[in-house]
């Protein structure tokens, strides 16, 4: 009973979090699409976004949780960093990026699903269902914030491309390097004490 109720559980995460990422696919690619641009073009802007693929980090997690128990996808370690990922989407939202923009009608839907909904219920399986501790050692959110270093690299090769940065605390032009790799820095350094956190949870 309780292994099934893990299981809705998790489903329920991963449709919430795919019901978002399709929302805001579809919201982008009309914007795109209606200002002269292409589907392609939409697509790469979509996943430059750290809160795009830490949502589709959760969608696939909690949907290998789901349908998939025991595989690696749904491993603690995996669940462990995509819920910290996804964590940190939301409070970054609320503490840095809400009040410089005003989303209206589908876009106020997407934006609160994507920032709001989907951490709090990814937060909210993991402490009604969390992992063995034993199954995630001391060590394991630094190698979490393995993703979001990925993920700077990323899109610092992607601005230095396409001279464009998803987020404004990591805009190399407007800031320069140095205080890009300092924001980063702490940025990362939060993902581990979250990851921490998490980890104290576990059973």
């Amino acid at each position: 009973m309780t292994t099934m109720r893990t299981r809705y559980g998790a489903a329920a995460v991963s449709i919430l979090a795919w019901t978002a990422l399709i929302l805001q696919a579809w919201l982008l690619l009309r914007t795109t699409l209606d200002a002269g641009g292409s589907v392609g073009g939409a697509f790469v802007v979509f996943f430059g976004y750290f809160t795009i693929l830490s949502n589709l980090f959760v969608a696939l997690t909690a949907g290998a949780d789901a349908f998939r128990p025991g595989s690696r996808l749904s491993s603690p370690s995996f669940r462990g960093c995509a819920t910290t990922a996804i964590v940190l989407v939301g409070l970054g939202y609320h503490l840095l990026l809400r009040e410089i923009w005003d989303p209206q009608g589908w876009q106020w839907l997407a934006d609160n699903l994507l920032h709001y909904a989907v951490p709090l219920a990814a937060l909210s399986y993991w402490l009604l269902s969390p992992p063995m501790r034993a199954a995630l050692p001391a060590s394991a959110p630094l190698w979490w914030a393995a993703y979001p270093v990925a993920y700077l690299v990323y899109v610092l090769i992607r601005g230095e491309l396409l001279d464009s940065y998803p987020y404004p605390f990591i805009d190399v032009s407007e800031l320069g390097y140095p205080r890009v790799l300092l924001n980063a820095a702490g940025l990362s350094l939060a993902f581990v004490v979250m990851g921490a956190l998490l980890r104290l949870r576990a059973r």
